[in-house]
């Protein structure tokens, strides 16, 4: 597993296709502070939780000069789904390959159940103005995802 990038990192960029098949790259987002977020499934109780937690706020994180990108392992179809049913006013990413998670060091090994398994921690990094990491949260509750992602942006 890769390290995660520190506050005061450049982001690594990447691009990945959004939930309509259009490739976005986190470089088209500079002068604008971004809340990247990892989640590791579409529509299960947490990724939902934290999700709606950034739909919620979302008129207050683009008064904050912000937009927010969330990205898992799943399809551009699920992610159109996800978003569909939860109104979500935000890019979902799919890494289906999980590069971009390796990149950013958040694909790991994870256990259910006793049974170990590689997947993506979940995790926030809030990226300022410039393309660099203003904080970095790995191993976040989906609450405490979106509440501090919102602090950082203060």
């Amino acid at each position: 597993m890769t390290t995660p990038p520190q506050v005061g990192d450049l982001a690594p960029d990447f691009t990945l296709p959004n939930e309509a098949g259009e490739m976005v790259s986190l470089s088209q987002f500079r002068g604008k502070r971004v809340i990247l977020y990892f989640y590791p499934k579409d529509d299960t109780p947490g990724c939902t939780s934290q999700a709606c937690g950034f739909r919620d706020a979302y008129p207050v994180i683009e008064e904050k000069n912000a937009v927010v990108i969330g990205i898992s392992p799943d399809s551009t179809k699920s992610h159109a789904r996800f978003k569909t049913k939860h109104n979500l006013p935000f890019i979902l990413l799919a890494d289906e390959q999980h590069s971009v998670a390796e990149a950013y060091g958040v694909w790991g090994e994870k256990s259910m159940m006793g049974k170990k398994y590689m997947g993506v921690i979940r995790s926030h990094f809030v990226i300022d103005e410039e393309g660099r990491i203003a904080q970095a949260e790995v191993k976040v509750s989906p609450a405490d995802s979106v509440k501090r992602a919102l602090m950082a942006l203060q």
